[in-house]
């Protein structure tokens, strides 16, 4: 006999967010190779230690922007709505399951206002790259570009007029 479906997703269950990310997830990997907290102490001259919104955590901003590059997510709201729903990138990021995943307006207004005119973007890609390297997750081997041909915003009959003139 073919019973009913009962309705378990309101039923209560008592599980970790640890025991929900596979062992062998990538971002395991980069978490146990790649110390993030580095970036709280070269970040916290942009903040403000005693008034304000609480701000979205440095290193929860840039521990998120990696998330788009191996998982290919190209966009912030897209990477907003994927944090919402997959378990792993918010083990990585250290959000629990209920809590709120900002706007990606305010994460994108965070990441280019706070960090602008600033060098710490580039300090903290290169210390993450340096971890990897040491930990063995990236090689030399291959070689990726970016081939997208774009259409160049040049006024033709301008640039025609100065090669005759000159």
């Amino acid at each position: 006999m073919l019973k009913k479906p009962s309705p378990f997703q309101s039923e209560l269950e008592m599980l970790t967010l640890e025991s929900l990310v596979p062992a062998d997830h990538l971002l395991r990997k980069v978490a146990a190779a790649i110390d993030f907290r580095f970036i709280r102490d070269l970040t916290a001259g942009l903040y403000c230690p005693d008034n304000g919104r609480p701000p979205i955590p440095p290193e929860v901003l840039f521990k998120a922007l990696f998330i788009g590059y191996p998982f290919g997510i190209r966009f912030e709201r897209q990477l907003m709505r994927e944090i919402e729903v997959n378990v792993a990138y918010r083990w990585f990021l250290g959000m629990r399951l209920t809590e709120r995943v900002c706007d990606a307006s305010t994460f994108s207004q965070n990441r280019r206002r706070r960090f602008d005119a600033t060098e710490v973007p580039q300090q903290i890609f290169d210390r993450i790259v340096e971890e990897a390297l040491a930990a063995g997750l990236v090689g030399g081997e291959v070689f990726y570009t970016d081939s997208t041909h774009l259409t160049a915003s040049a006024n033709k009959g301008r640039y025609d007029n100065e090669m005759v003139a000159k």
